[in-house]
């Protein structure tokens, strides 16, 4: 019966061999031909990042170039739209014995530029009527009168608001109803 269980346990050297070495097929590649693919496939890869990351880089600093020129052209539009008030104005002021029809007249076609200019560029008044309620939003309400009309609603407008687009750039100025 030993000489059974000693045929069984071979050489422990041979076995420790056996166990470290693949087995030799031909459709295996050996340790070191999946070594040098492993590799290979790591230079791809990291090739492939740092490719990536280059271009996540230049893509960040257009971005930024981009942001930099609108903001240091934003007021183009708003530039062009107003030169042609601007020379009207001067044109008026050349005029060496003007009338008063003429003046108003220009005048009048100064402002339809100027409105014209403030409608492109979305630069919109606000001018609440009267009775209109009272919106923080777009009204300074300056004084609070007694009238006969509902508590915080607009009685008259001292002075115009503006807004460019959604943005408040100037409040309406107002008196307000007072409650009774």
């Amino acid at each position: 019966m030993q000489d059974q269980e000693n045929q069984a346990v071979p050489n422990p050297e041979a076995a420790a061999a056996a166990a470290s070495a693949p087995p030799s097929t031909p459709d295996q590649p050996s340790l070191e031909e999946q070594l040098s693919a492993t590799e290979a496939k790591l230079a791809e890869m990291h090739d492939a990042f740092m490719r990536a990351k280059a271009d996540g880089e230049n893509i960040r600093r257009r971005a930024q170039e981009d942001v930099a020129k609108a903001h240091k052209f934003a007021v183009e539009s708003f530039a062009e739209a107003m030169v042609p008030v601007k020379d009207s104005l001067e044109m008026a002021l050349k005029v060496e014995t003007p009338s008063v029809e003429s003046l108003k007249e220009g005048v009048e076609m100064t402002l339809k530029q100027l409105s014209s200019a403030f409608e492109k560029n979305r630069l919109l008044e606000i001018l609440p009527a009267q009775g209109e309620k009272l919106d923080p939003n777009k009204h300074q309400a300056v004084a609070v009168v007694p009238a006969d009309q509902e508590a915080n609603t607009v009685v008259s407008v001292l002075q115009k608001g503006y807004m460019i687009a959604d943005r408040l750039l100037r409040p309406a100025i107002v008196t307000a109803a007072q409650a009774k």
